[in-house]
């Protein structure tokens, strides 16, 4: 299955990004699914017009974001907190594709306050079933993410690690399950 990590901060040197980092090199070298970052501070999408529908339909500069976007089969939102909301590069980036029908998304949310982006967690859990997308029920929230993920995305708060085992986990689980059914149905 093709996971695609959405870092949701279009800022160059993201404390959030370092999640997104750590996650997908935990899930290279753990599972057998294909793992891949689309970072906002890479695409600079204008506001939404239309939703591109097709691969076909994307202007080309944005095609290998299309190409990302309509192959993933699973979801993981990695977002700071702005404003009491997620991303709304992130925001912008999704609405330009159709809804993503029963495929699985994983939430995160990081900040170096003590809320670690509660706030912007409870907007993804709106978000995600108006996409017709299924909400993980096990979030992954990171407070104080600046003193537990190095800038390279390397873990250095072991105290943290139950709390990412049991959100990589019971995301596998709903991801797993979700797109099975789907290849068999």
């Amino acid at each position: 299955m093709r996971i695609e990590i959405i870092s949701g901060s279009p800022r160059t040197n993201s404390t959030t990004n370092r999640v997104a980092l750590f996650l997908q090199e935990w899930l290279s070298q753990n599972t057998e699914h294909e793992i891949g970052i689309i970072e906002m501070k890479d695409w600079n999408l204008p506001p939404v017009q239309s939703v591109w529908s097709a691969v076909e339909t994307v202007p080309e500069e944005f095609t290998p974001l299309a190409k990302r976007m309509f192959h993933a089969g699973a979801f993981i939102l990695v977002t700071p907190e702005y404003n009491g909301s997620y991303s709304p590069a992130m925001k912008n980036m999704l609405d330009h594709f159709p809804k993503q029908h029963h495929k699985p998304f994983g939430i995160v949310t990081a900040s170096p306050g003590a809320m670690g982006g509660i706030r912007a967690a409870q907007q993804l859990l709106l978000l995600v079933p108006a996409l017709f997308g299924v909400a993980s029920p096990y979030m992954l929230i990171v407070p104080a993410v600046d003193k537990k993920f190095s800038p390279e995305g390397i873990l250095t708060d072991e105290k943290f690690e139950l709390n990412i085992h049991n959100f990589i986990t019971e995301f596998l689980w709903l991801a797993e399950n979700i797109v099975t059914e789907k290849i068999i149905a």
